[in-house]
């Protein structure tokens, strides 16, 4: 996801400093898709008021801190929004999955320490399945619709991960990864 996307899209909702930007980032659990770093988020908000899709509102002035800069989206930066919007629905980026490479090499591998981060990884999986499931009831009801599509999404794509991810641990134990010519258990 552009980081310009969800900077536009926050000040959609109401004028805003960054680092409150960034919160709202943080607090929606953005950072499952875009890279939340400080330097890219001030790098955006530097380019899109430049390019005069975001004004200044107002300078809020501290003795004790640097000015605080509050934005709004101008009207054509809710143009570039929805741009970027429709194009973001329409991206059909591949994934691919990090292990992809480590196991087409596995038969190669010890087989006692791939089966040993196989076990650590399907903790870890199963820890985020009902991270995901959390996520999603505890935001029911403060959300729109389409966030609850991509949570839901979310705890699903979970889902799927760890039956896969059970299969592949099953077989490591068993001693299977090394195996040719018999098709999986599914």
């Amino acid at each position: 996801m552009s980081m310009k996307l969800v900077i536009l899209g926050l000040l959609m909702e109401c004028e805003s400093h960054p680092y409150v930007i960034r919160q709202k980032m943080i607090e929606r659990e953005m950072h499952h898709f875009v890279k939340i770093r400080d330097g890219s988020l001030y790098y955006a908000i530097d380019t899109l008021k430049k390019d005069g899709f975001i004004e200044t509102v107002e300078k809020v002035k501290d003795s004790a801190r640097p000015d605080r800069t509050i934005y709004r989206i101008t009207q054509s930066g809710e143009q570039l929004f929805q741009k970027l919007l429709l194009e973001q629905f329409e991206n059909q980026a591949q994934l691919f999955h990090p292990m992809g490479p480590a196991l087409i090499f596995s038969l190669y591998g010890n087989q006692d320490d791939i089966c040993r981060i196989l076990l650590k990884k399907l903790e870890e999986q199963k820890l985020r399945v009902q991270q995901m499931k959390d996520l999603y009831e505890e935001h029911v009801s403060i959300v729109p619709r389409g966030v609850l599509h991509m949570m839901w999404g979310a705890y699903e794509h979970a889902e799927t991960q760890l039956r896969w991810l059970e299969r592949l641990t099953k077989d490591a134990e068993a001693g299977r990864l090394k195996e040719r010519g018999v098709p999986l258990d599914l």
